[in-house]
């Protein structure tokens, strides 16, 4: 029997569809869109050529045509949605590149173009912690008041070594001020980690988690390196041909990271989704619900669920 209190059916950690069915008390969909951002780590404000990962979509490989409006983009997705749920309310997710990289006007015409959509009741923004301006947390301060504002930021790893290596182009401080900064102001963030980023050993993808553990963090989204083609991080694989996790060392880590975790803490991401015409490898990450599943059953073997190891002195 499954006692974790975040949940509803036999998942072991607080998943997002549970999350927002108690805090909406309906299905909810996140649709990826692409407002045609570029990023400071591509065109040089911070470094140049974007982090060693990222394909040419930054990150946006679902996130929608650019060349087509947000409302195309829209509701392409919302029509497959409501093919299989009748019901639902939506959250639009601007996914692709750092979608806070622009003057406020701009910002504002955007967001608020998604948020004058039917049944949309929030939104989530994918950024950096050195891409939000004085200006724009203003904005999103009021932004935060009329709808439910949900802002990402990358860090993927706490290592600075690895930082370094994988081109991010912001340090720790940087990071921590900026989730100071939006906590100040209410506003909900969640944090994109990578695990089997090069040369990173268990101890370090643990200690990640831990050091979120200790900041007011809301939620967190746990990817899988994925090799990706006609990227920097392809190039740097095929030179050195470092360590790539196997599926049973990848759950073996992501159930350790649950572990870690207080379990008030939303899993809205648990495995990579890479689009299989851009894949070098792993290959498992193709069969997504296997992983899923087997991160399922690992938990059910160790008797064990998110937040049973966690503390908050990390």
């Amino acid at each position: 029997m499954n006692n974790f209190i975040y949940s509803n059916t036999n998942k072991r950690y607080h998943t997002l569809d549970y999350f927002y069915k108690e805090k909406f008390h309906s299905k909810v969909f996140k649709i990826s869109l692409n407002a045609g951002f570029t990023c400071p780590n591509i065109d040089g404000t911070k470094g140049y050529g974007g982090c060693i990962y990222c394909s040419k979509t930054g990150s946006g490989e679902f996130a929608g045509n650019k060349e087509d409006s947000l409302r195309k983009q829209f509701d392409t997705v919302k029509e497959m949605m409501l093919k299989k749920w009748q019901k639902g309310k939506f959250i639009g997710y601007f996914q692709a590149r750092t979608n806070t990289y622009a003057d406020v006007d701009t910002l504002k015409r955007l967001y608020e173009t998604v948020l004058s959509f039917d049944n949309v009741i929030g939104l989530n923004i994918a950024t950096r912690p050195d891409a939000i301006s004085e200006e724009c947390l203003d904005y999103l301060t009021e932004l935060n008041k009329k709808t439910y504002l949900t802002i990402e930021l990358g860090l993927q790893t706490a290592k600075e070594e690895t930082a370094k290596l994988i081109n991010r182009c912001h340090d720790l401080p940087c990071f921590e001020n900026m989730v100071k900064e939006l906590r100040k102001r209410g506003i909900d963030v969640v944090v994109h980690i990578i695990n089997g980023l090069p040369y990173e050993t268990k101890e370090d993808m643990l200690n990640t988690v831990k050091y979120l553990n200790n900041l007011d963090i809301q939620g967190i989204k746990i990817h899988m390196l994925s090799i990706l083609k006609d990227t920097p991080l392809e190039k740097l694989y095929q030179k050195e041909h470092f360590k790539v996790l196997s599926k049973e060392e990848y759950i073996d880590i992501v159930v350790s990271q649950l572990e870690l975790l207080r379990p008030e803490i939303v899993i809205h991401r648990i495995t990579g989704d890479p689009k299989l015409d851009d894949l070098i490898g792993p290959d498992w990450l193709i069969k997504k619900f296997c992983v899923l599943n087997d991160i399922d059953k690992e938990m059910v073997k160790r008797n064990t669920y998110q937040g049973k190891k966690a503390s908050k002195k990390g």
